[in-house]
């Protein structure tokens, strides 16, 4: 029986509120997880992912909290404001991690996804992370390390090796042209931001990447 296909997540970090709402309209049966960006919810608060959900229930929404302290609070606003997944950094100690794990416990159908960006030993903190709950991991290479010429692939590539038994994402600067690279590893979501956001044709590269996840021709 072949592998399922990844999902699509889009992360919508740098846009505006009525071209966000805008941009959903048109692909949101294009993607299956929308990321609340760390950038929008410090513009708009948690009432984004509200107002996101109203509008588009059937999509799961992600709250890029990046939370590193007083985990259970703020992983509670999230998922009380209608996340179906909320960030922690992997870097935090490991009672802010349960505390995390706990909040989503308590919400039955939501999820820890813990952000791996800065880890250095990735599959020891890997396992330590499965070990206190977590659902997810992301491979997650940040704009700051783009720019110096890091890519995630190398940490994707790592993580697989390692065999954690839990679900990878993977986001840093992917893009419809760079896509079979990861692909190759067959990551369970794939996370695409600028890579549509900043396209010509935000909508068409949208529909062009949810087919190459998808291995539909095109």
């Amino acid at each position: 029986m072949s592998p399922s296909p990844p999902q699509l997540q889009l992360a919508l970090d740098d846009i505006a509120r009525e071209d966000l709402f805008s941009l959903l309209e048109q692909v949101a049966s294009a993607v299956d997880i929308v990321e609340v960006g760390t950038p929008l919810l410090m513009r708009y608060g948690v009432d984004i992912i509200t107002e996101i959900k109203a509008k588009h229930p059937a999509i799961k929404l992600l709250s890029d909290a990046k939370i590193m302290d007083a985990a259970h609070d703020e992983a509670a606003m999230s998922f009380d404001a209608g996340a179906d997944y909320v960030t922690i950094l992997a870097l935090t100690d490991d009672g802010s991690v349960r505390e995390a794990v706990r909040a989503a416990r308590e919400r039955p159908g939501t999820k820890v996804v813990a952000d791996m960006i800065c880890v250095r030993e990735l599959p020891v903190r890997a396992r330590e992370l499965a070990a206190l709950g977590v659902d997810m991991l992301a491979v997650h290479t940040g704009v700051d390390q783009q720019a110096l010429g890091r890519s995630p692939l190398d940490d994707l590539r790592e993580l697989t090796a390692a065999g954690t038994g839990l679900c990878l994402a993977v986001a840093g600067g992917i893009r419809a042209a760079t896509l079979a690279q990861y692909l190759h590893y067959r990551p369970q979501v794939v996370i695409v931001g600028s890579g549509i956001i900043s396209a010509p044709d935000p909508v068409a590269e949208a529909w062009q990447i949810h087919q190459l996840v998808r291995g539909v021709a095109i």
